[in-house]
């Protein structure tokens, strides 16, 4: 069970026997909603997620120190990491007198220090790629649009083979892409989407879906013409955002009932 779910049926202060009560009570509850464990593959896939994403996090601050040190002595470099690549090479291949010996010295160290963080992401990747082969479940979801290599393992992962969700649209609210909603004297309101529950994998969603929306808002499928009528009527990030939802549907439907993603079968 969620720990969320527990701690109301905690008694006064907290102690062992107490929570050990509390999980009892909370368990014998006929709504509440059990979680389904994971087996070693599941945990040492999402573990490997984790090592990546720090990766992916101690390279984004590299790139924004390096800019930092730059922007100190008058040098503005344009946005986009490949950008800045160049920038860097031409700068330390010729002669410029804004920076000093001590900080080309240091700014060489920076680019080792970026090249191993890119080889150790390269590893984690090329490993994803081989278990979205191997893996049954990952090779499905990769069939999804929106949903490549790194999400289908990660999802995968941490879904299993969603036998926790009744319906389609639980593993949306699971992963916060729903409207929050405030509704008081039978009048509801909707508001953001609550951002609840993984916030790595509704990130992975939400870029997937910005990643599939052109091609998928340019087919002649349901999915298509729903998108094409979501754009006149909505903003394009809200958009975005129906569509990442939707994909969580669909990762639901695939993993649940197996099989494939069919465009011709998914309706809006």
């Amino acid at each position: 069970m969620s720990p969320e779910y527990v701690r109301p049926y905690v008694k006064s202060q907290k102690n062992d026997e107490r929570d050990a009560e509390a999980i009892a009570e909370t368990a014998t509850r006929p709504t509440m909603r059990f979680i389904q464990l994971k087996s070693g593959e599941q945990l040492d896939m999402q573990s490997l997620h984790r090592v990546r994403d720090r990766l992916v996090g101690q390279r984004t601050a590299l790139m924004n120190q390096l800019r930092g040190l730059l922007l100190e002595r008058g040098i503005a470099v344009p946005q986009g990491r490949r950008k800045l690549e160049q920038h860097l090479a031409a700068m330390l291949e010729g002669d410029d007198a804004q920076l000093s010996s001590r900080i080309r010295s240091l700014i060489v160290n920076m680019q080792a220090e970026w090249a191993a963080l890119d080889r150790r992401i390269e590893a984690c990747d090329d490993e994803f790629a081989t278990q979205a082969k191997t893996d049954d479940a990952a090779r499905r979801l990769a069939s999804i649009p929106g949903i490549g290599v790194l999400n289908a393992t990660a999802l995968a992962a941490a879904v299993g083979n969603a036998a926790t969700f009744a319906r389609g649209r639980d593993p949306a609210a699971w992963l916060g892409l729903v409207p929050r909603q405030m509704t008081a004297g039978g009048k509801p309101r909707l508001l953001g989407i609550t951002k609840r529950g993984n916030k790595y994998l509704r990130k992975l969603l939400v870029h997937g879906a910005r990643a599939a929306l052109p091609s998928l808002s340019a087919s002649t499928t349901p999915l298509g013409r729903w998108l094409r009528s979501l754009l006149e009527r909505a903003h394009k990030n809200t958009v975005i955002v129906a569509l990442a939802n939707k994909l969580a549907r669909i990762v639901w439907a695939v993993l649940r009932h197996g099989g494939t993603y069919d465009a011709a079968v998914v309706t809006a």
